[in-house]
């Protein structure tokens, strides 16, 4: 692929670091450009004093400025801090930065993801080895940061410092077990499913919640979800995602070369473009994605908030790493098949999410076709809007742990057919 003089391919992971740092600024940009300093500032004690679980749009609650402002803040906190433990940044930098930015528009706030960072960094140090190793568990593995919400509400009446303490040690309990769980889930998928730590942190999520149900705890379904504010928004990521591929176009010699070699990879982890294609061409890949799964939600008469935007995001954070058109779209056209085929419609919430975020899936299609890629997706639909209820909509990446279950479900299947029609 031929680079112009203004991209030095030995300097990749500084362009790398400053796209996200400029996606970060661009989104605490947007944020005082809808709201007043003083209104982002009431909206953000609303984020961090409001329970946390699905579904929660942070738009609704707070409002748009305090929403984007929570989303740039953690995304740009995100990013250095994986400056700071000297990594490289590549395709999992991305995905992990693009994710956090996306899950702080719907249920990640400062306050509830801090103790599972630091349970994971009390990990390391039993360990004895550098919190670098496992800085991207810790930082997937923030999806059970609703707990941490919900166990200070529960405590927020009891003496002294428990109040304090409770939700504390609640966190770093997940932190510090998650790095081996996520390990073992791992090898159960085999890497065909993209949101590995989700799985593990459902698992998790599902004891938690079992246990402090047995104490007589219950938890009520919640549904904050706001809607007007397409145009606003679809230009926002009109203008966020075109202006990655300019500059993917730009950095890789003013072409598109390369961007159809990308799409033959599977995706199956570990699918790092940035390493395998550039970060000219993943850059174009990511504006791809992340412009269609904008328009798969207008067009289905979805709204753009919080959680849509979570999971467009994700999927953009994901196109440098697993995911693209060719291996994505058949798992979504599962989604909206077997909604058709229920008593549910593709722009329902529950459902709309399930599209977006069914892509997790991506791999099969890529490594198995597109018949195996649908027979995913709508198996993903009848799993994820029934599992939810075993944590109570305490684990943000729901989807993950669906996935997690669909793989278990359909790989030992794939595989024996593909052997049987290969005898």
């Amino acid at each position: 692929m031929r680079l112009t003089v203004h991209y030095d391919k030995n300097r990749e992971s500084d362009f790398v670091y400053t796209t996200l740092l400029l996606f970060a600024a661009a989104l605490l940009l947007f944020a005082f450009c809808v709201q007043s300093p003083r209104e982002i500032a009431q909206g953000m004690v609303r984020i961090c004093t409001e329970p946390a679980r699905l579904v929660t749009d942070y738009i609704e609650l707070a409002g748009l400025g305090a929403a984007f402002f929570n989303s740039g803040m953690l995304m740009l906190a995100s990013v250095l801090l994986l400056r700071a433990l000297r990594l490289p940044f590549t395709g999992m930098s991305v995905a992990c930065c693009f994710l956090m930015g996306g899950f702080a528009l719907f249920g990640k706030n400062p306050l509830n993801i801090l103790p599972i960072l630091g349970g994971t960094a009390l990990y390391a140090a039993y360990q004895k080895e550098k919190v670098s190793k496992y800085i991207y568990v810790a930082l997937f593995g923030t999806t059970l940061s609703p707990i941490v919400t919900e166990m200070s509400l529960l405590s927020a009446g009891w003496r002294g410092m428990l109040p304090h303490l409770f939700p504390l040690g609640i966190g770093l309990l997940i932190g510090f077990i998650l790095p081996s769980i996520s390990a073992y889930t791992l090898r159960v998928h085999q890497g065909y499913n993209l949101y590995n730590v989700g799985f593990a942190a459902g698992l998790i999520g599902m004891v938690l919640v079992s246990i402090l149900k047995s104490f007589g705890n219950s938890y009520e379904s919640r549904l904050i979800w706001s809607s007007g504010n397409n145009a606003l928004l679809g230009g926002l990521l009109a203008v966020l995602f075109g202006a990655l591929f300019a500059m993917g176009w730009y950095l890789g010699g003013r072409s598109v070369r390369g961007l159809w070699h990308l799409t033959c990879h599977s995706g199956r982890a570990i699918a790092d473009f940035i390493v395998l294609d550039g970060y000219p061409v993943t850059l174009m890949n990511m504006s791809v994605v992340g412009l269609f799964a904008t328009g798969f939600v207008v067009a289905v008469g979805g709204a753009l908030n919080g959680p849509t935007i979570g999971g467009i995001f994700t999927i953009a954070g994901f196109g440098a790493f697993g995911k693209h058109l060719r291996n994505m779209i058949w798992v979504m056209l599962g989604v909206v098949i077997a909604a058709e085929l229920s008593i549910h419609r593709v722009n329902d919430p529950s459902v709309l999410l399930a599209v977006l975020f069914s892509t997790g899936l991506a791999p099969i299609a890529g490594q198995f076709g597109p018949f195996w890629g649908i027979t995913a997706g709508m198996l993903h639909t009848w799993v994820v809007l029934n599992v939810g209820v075993v944590y109570e909509g305490l684990n943000l990446y729901n989807n993950g742990f669906s996935a997690g279950l669909v793989c278990i479900v359909l790989l030992p299947l794939m595989q024996a057919l593909r052997k049987e029609g290969e005898k």
